[in-house]
């Protein structure tokens, strides 16, 4: 199991301090683009910061929302969405470029993400934005990073299609719907403390499962565990789950 974060999340005077604490522990930094937060310096600065630490570099594609941080769903005709999820993993990948660095993977942020596991126009959409990049390059194919859930097999059937490899990842600080998905973040309790993470990160990593909000036990098969980057002690959750990784 891999361990991955949001990260490249500062904007102008707004700043995410925490990012070189927790690029020590992890394996893959999803790199904000732009679009939800993330601007040319404090991109360039994670991408350095991740070849330091030989962390994989991921695109954080989202909706064009810096005032809601990408987590507000837009209704974005087919052909523009796949046109601005190119616009910033191409932007990432040129100044990955200029840092001797690559950008192996794409992870959709927030609203797009949670509209990609949902609705299945959207996912198609998100998967023809990365294989049409992929088809005009020659270096190793972008990977997609998507939620595990029960329907893996399905996914990756569709990603079949586009001709498209697939990371599946959990979540150690957001709390599961019965239907394996993330419960909304305007519910109380969506977000896990430290406590509540650090148990929910054993229970994948130990058992491959976890416990809806309703005290259902879901099987999750996962690559990769995900902590937020803006979650209340993210470095100590972070640590703690590379001590027992």
């Amino acid at each position: 199991m891999k361990l991955n974060c949001d990260l490249g999340e500062s904007y102008g005077a707004w700043s995410m301090p925490m990012e070189s604490d927790i690029m020590a522990q992890i394996d893959q930094a999803n790199i904000a683009c732009g679009f939800h937060a993330g601007d040319p310096l404090v991109m360039k600065q994670a991408i350095l910061l991740a070849k330091q630490h030989n962390v994989a570099i991921g695109a954080h594609p989202a909706y064009p929302d810096l005032q809601g941080f990408g987590r507000r769903s837009m209704a974005i005709a087919c052909e523009e969405l796949v046109a601005m999820i190119q616009y910033q993993v191409v932007a990432l990948s040129g100044m990955a470029g200029v840092c001797s660095a690559m950008v192996s993977y794409v992870k959709p942020h927030g609203a797009l993400y949670n509209d990609m596991m949902k609705n299945t126009e959207v996912r198609r959409t998100v998967m023809r934005s990365i294989a049409e990049l992929n088809a005009r390059t020659s270096r190793v194919p972008l990977t997609l990073m998507v939620q595990a859930t029960s329907q893996n097999e399905a996914l990756l059937k569709e990603a079949e299609e586009w001709g498209l490899p697939l990371f599946f990842e959990a979540f150690s600080d957001r709390r599961y719907t019965d239907e394996g998905l993330l419960q909304s973040r305007t519910i109380k309790g969506s977000v896990l403390n430290e406590n509540e993470a650090l148990l929910q990160a054993k229970q994948l990593c130990s058992a491959g499962t976890v416990t809806t909000a309703s005290g259902k036990t879901l099987q999750i098969e996962a690559d990769s565990l995900c902590v937020h980057g803006d979650t209340k002690n993210a470095v100590n959750i972070a640590r703690k789950i590379r001590t027992f990784l």
